[in-house]
């Protein structure tokens, strides 16, 4: 007996009322490899997002004050990290961030971690007669850098979200305060999110249900690929100044690893004396995330080219 077939139209009513492959190859007839498959055609082609309800029930997003959520639609959202601003010091990818601000009108921008270097106050000892700035010196240095980047996203979009996602170098600033004057716990200017009162603090951002973005979690040279298989979603990290995307397939269709690089120049002197001028396998740039229907389109990187200049989509832009 010849099975069925279905228009993409009552595929997607089926699809509704079971949102589980399994649960649907048993009403139908038809295996689960072939449901699969035909949802992804049917999103590919769509653009709409047919949501399940497996995926769902297994995300687990835990009740705190410390998660953002955007639930963005379409639209792009910029993610940058690890940027260790030091004072006069304006990068190419820096430039770039600002140029593709301007560019992309984001719903937001998302600073992926690590945008205080704590240079002065790392567990790490000092290098030699190395001379690095004061706290207050960085400090200064981060409320101009973000604080360029939250006139620029006005302009180009209002009602832009400014979402800081915190990293292992921020925590610098409260944890040394923590540790040796816990008397001033509470009082204004001795938490760092003080500073920066235009973007909202958290330790991960859901810019939707299948897209986590937050500072760091797996390490290695894999990360990108663990991240995003162990977590069952896309996760955008930074952390590891790699730079790269990693795509994976499964059942669920198709999901990514990504890694926003460094928003300093790899050479930095923020780096110089630690490194010891090793190579490295550090790239400098930052990420666009791209949404239809709610569903991420595969994400891309901007990287720096040259001195002054980006490369993105198969062009180099003067910044």
């Amino acid at each position: 007996m010849a099975k069925p077939v279905y228009s993409d139209e009552e595929f997607v009513e089926i699809w509704n009322t079971h949102q589980s492959g399994s649960k649907m190859a048993n009403a139908i007839g038809m295996t689960e490899r072939q449901i699969l498959r035909r949802r992804k055609q049917i999103e590919d082609k769509s653009g709409i997002a047919l949501t399940s309800s497996y995926k769902s029930a297994n995300i687990n997003k835990p009740e705190n004050p410390a998660r953002k959520e955007l639930g963005i639609q379409n639209g792009v959202v910029l993610v940058f990290s690890d940027a260790h601003f030091f004072p006069s010091i304006h990068t190419t990818a820096y430039k770039g961030l600002l140029w593709a601000i301007k560019e992309f009108q984001p719903k937001a921008v998302i600073a992926n971690g690590d945008v205080f270097d704590g240079a002065s106050i790392s567990r790490y000892p000092r290098i030699g007669w190395d001379s690095n700035p004061t706290v207050i010196q960085e400090l200064k240095a981060c409320e101009l850098a973000m604080g360029e980047i939250e006139e620029t996203a006005k302009k180009a979009r209002h009602n832009v979200n400014l979402v800081w996602t915190l990293g292992n170098h921020d925590a610098r600033f409260e944890n040394r305060l923590a540790s040796n004057a816990p008397q001033y716990e509470f009082v204004k200017g001795f938490a760092l999110k003080d500073h920066f009162p235009a973007w909202h603090p958290c330790w991960a951002c859901w810019a939707t249900d299948d897209v986590i973005i937050k500072h760091r979690w797996k390490g290695g040279v894999h990360a990108t690929h663990n991240n995003t298989v162990n977590s069952g979603v896309t996760m955008v990290t930074g952390h590891l100044h790699s730079l790269k995307v990693t795509p994976f397939n499964d059942y669920n269709g198709t999901r990514y690893g990504v890694d926003t690089g460094t928003l300093a120049d790899t050479d930095g002197i923020q780096f110089e004396n630690y490194l010891e001028l090793s190579p490295t396998n550090w790239r400098s740039g930052f990420a666009v995330l791209t949404f239809n229907n709610g569903k991420l389109l595969f994400p891309e990187l901007v990287m720096k080219w040259a001195e002054g200049q980006v490369q993105f989509r198969g062009k180099v832009y003067d910044v």
